[in-house]
C-alpha cells in the first residue's frame, strides 16, 4: 500500500525532500524499532519511560522509509529518502494508519471497559454470540479466543498494530463478531482508535492503575473515551446499573447521543428481579420487555451475575434477539481464574480468583460468602511496581470480609516482597504472614474443614510469578490441586 493511502485519514504534516515520496510503498508499520523491516513506517512514540525518538536512527538503518513523530520531536539528520510524518497525536494516528493498512475487520465489534469484569464480559459475549450461531472471537487479558475456543496471546488491549493485524486475520477466517476489552491504558493510548465499534459497555469503577493515572478522575476520564469519542451517536452503550459510577457514565453516554441499555437490579432493559442459589448454580429471574425469564446460571458469585447480564446486553446490541441472548446464559463457562472452583479439601471449597484490586477482592469474598458455613480463609498479596496506596486498603477489606487472612507474595517485581507485605499488614495486623506463595496456599488449604472456603486471590489464570526481572513458573491452580490432594490424603 502506498504511503499516501495509509496517511489519508490522519491529516499529517509531511517533511520530505525526496521528489518521489508519493510513490513510496509501505510494507508494514510498528512502534517497536526491533521489528522494523525494509519499507516500514516506524512510529517513534513518546513513552512513559523512554521516548521512541531515541530509536529513530536504528529504525532507519533497519530499513524504515518513514517515521511518525510528535510535532516538536527533535530528530537527527535522516537523509533525503526518509519521510518524516509530524502529528499532534502520534498514538492516535498510528492506530488509524494501522486500520487503513490492514483494511479488514469483523463486521460487528463491541468493547467493554470498567475496573472489574472486562475479561469475563468479553468472553461471555463471545459465548452468547456463538450459541446463537455466529462466528465470534474475543480479545483481552486471556488472549484472542477464536470460534474454536483456541487462545493466543495475553494483553488486555493489544497495541494498535497487533490489534488491527489480528482483526484482519479474524475477518479473513470468517469471524463476523468480535468483543474487546478496553483498558484505561489502551483507551488513553488510543489503541482502539480505528476499530469500527457497534456498541460498548461499562461494568463498574474502582481503584486501579493509579501508578499510571494521577487520580481516579483521570482514570475514569480515560475510560470515558470509549463513549465520548469512539462510539458514534445512535450506537448503544450497555451500562451495569448496579456498578459504581453507572449514573455518571449513563449521563455521559446520553450527552453523546448514545442509546443507553441498562442491566442489573436497577436496570431498565434487563432487570434482575431475583437470584436463588442451587448448589453451584444461580437461578435468575430476568425481566426483559415486560417478560420474565427464568435462567440457570452455572457460575458462582454476584459479580458473575452482573457480568453475564452485561454480556447479554452487548449481544442484544449486536443483533441477538433478547430471549435468545438470555437463554444462552445457561451454557456459559467461566473464564479461568474468575471465582474458579479448584476442588474440595476435606469438605472445604478451594476457589481461585484474579482479584488484585480493592473492589474486586471485596466482590470475590462476598461472592463466596454464601457457600461458607465455617470459616472463609483468604490468601492474597499485592503486586510490586504498582499502585502502593491500595495495599493497606486491601488488607483492611480482607480483614473485614474474611475470617482468616494469609498475606503472601503476588508478583513482587523489582520491589522488596517483605516491604509489600508490611504495607498490606498495616490494614490487617492480625493476619498470618507467609511470604512464600506456595507455602501460604498449602497452609491455607491444609486448614480447611467441611463448610470452609479458601479463596486464593490475585493471580487467577496466570502461570508465572514475576520476581525481580525473572518470570518463575507458578500457577495458583496447580499449587492448590497439589495442596488439596495432600490435605485429603492426610484426612
Amino acid at each position: 500500500m502506498k504511503l499516501t493511502q495509509i496517511i489519508e485519514p490522519c491529516g499529517l504534516r509531511l517533511e520530505a525532500s525526496s521528489p518521489s515520496w508519493e510513490q513510496i510503498e509501505i510494507a508494514g508499520l510498528t512502534a517497536d524499532s526491533r521489528k522494523v523491516q525494509p519499507g516500514f513506517i516506524f512510529a517513534a512514540l513518546p513513552g512513559v519511560k523512554v521516548d521512541g525518538v531515541r530509536f529513530v536512527t536504528g529504525a532507519v538503518a533497519a530499513g524504515a522509509v518513514s517515521v511518525l513523530v510528535s510535532q516538536d520531536a527533535q530528530l537527527p539528520e535522516l537523509g533525503p529518502d526518509v519521510v518524516v510524518l509530524r502529528s499532534n497525536n502520534p498514538r492516535r494516528d498510528l492506530a488509524l494508519m494501522a486500520a487503513r493498512f490492514y483494511r479488514r475487520q469483523p463486521a460487528t465489534a463491541v468493547a467493554v471497559t470498567g475496573t472489574s469484569g472486562k475479561t469475563s464480559v468479553v468472553e461471555f459475549t463471545r459465548q452468547i454470540l456463538a450459541a446463537n450461531g455466529l462466528l465470534a472471537a474475543s480479545v483481552g487479558t486471556i488472549g484472542i479466543v477464536k470460534p474454536d475456543g483456541g487462545r493466543y496471546g495475553s494483553l488486555t488491549t493489544p497495541d494498535p498494530v497487533s490489534l488491527h493485524h489480528s482483526l484482519a486475520e479474524l475477518e479473513g477466517e470468517g469471524v463476523t463478531h468480535v468483543a474487546f476489552e478496553a483498558s484505561s491504558h489502551g483507551l488513553d493510548q488510543h489503541r482502539l482508535d480505528g476499530a469500527n465499534l457497534t456498541a460498548a459497555a461499562f461494568t463498574n469503577l474502582g481503584r486501579d492503575h493509579l501508578d499510571y493515572h494521577p487520580d481516579v478522575g483521570a482514570y475514569l476520564a480515560a475510560k470515558m473515551r470509549l463513549f465520548e469519542e469512539l462510539l458514534q451517536p445512535g450506537q448503544t452503550a450497555v451500562i451495569n446499573a448496579d456498578g459504581v459510577s453507572s449514573a455518571e457514565v449513563s449521563q455521559i453516554a446520553r450527552d453523546r447521543g448514545l442509546n443507553v441499555f441498562s442491566v442489573g437490579r436497577a436496570g431498565e432493559d434487563l432487570r434482575l428481579e431475583g437470584v436463588r442459589r442451587d448448589g453451584f448454580v444461580q437461578l435468575l429471574t430476568i425481566k426483559a420487555g415486560g417478560t420474565d425469564h427464568q435462567v440457570r446460571l452455572p457460575l458462582i458469585g454476584d459479580y458473575q451475575v452482573e457480568n453475564a447480564l452485561v454480556a447479554a446486553g452487548l449481544a442484544i446490541a449486536a443483533g441477538v434477539e433478547p430471549g435468545r441472548a438470555i437463554a444462552a446464559l445457561e451454557g456459559l463457562k467461566g473464564v479461568p481464574g474468575r471465582l474458579d472452583i479448584v476442588g474440595e479439601a476435606r469438605g472445604g471449597l478451594v476457589v481461585v480468583d484474579y482479584a488484585h484490586k480493592p473492589e474486586a477482592l471485596t466482590a470475590a469474598l462476598q461472592g463466596v460468602r454464601s457457600f461458607v458455613s465455617g470459616k472463609l480463609i483468604c490468601v492474597f498479596g499485592c503486586g510490586g511496581d504498582r499502585d502502593k496506596g491500595k495495599r493497606e486498603i486491601m488488607g483492611g477489606l480482607a480483614a473485614r470480609d474474611a475470617d482468616v487472612v494469609v498475606v503472601t507474595d503476588d508478583n513482587p517485581r523489582s520491589e522488596n516482597p517483605a516491604s509489600i507485605r508490611a504495607e498490606i499488614m498495616r490494614g490487617c495486623p492480625q493476619a498470618r504472614e507467609i511470604g512464600d506463595r506456595r507455602e501460604a496456599i498449602t497452609w491455607a488449604v491444609g486448614e480447611a474443614q467441611a463448610g470452609d472456603v479458601v479463596l486464593i486471590a490475585g493471580k487467577g489464570h496466570e502461570t508465572g510469578q514475576i520476581v525481580g526481572t525473572e518470570v518463575l513458573e507458578f500457577s495458583d491452580h496447580e499449587v492448590a490441586r497439589v495442596a488439596i490432594a495432600g490435605a485429603n490424603n492426610n484426612g
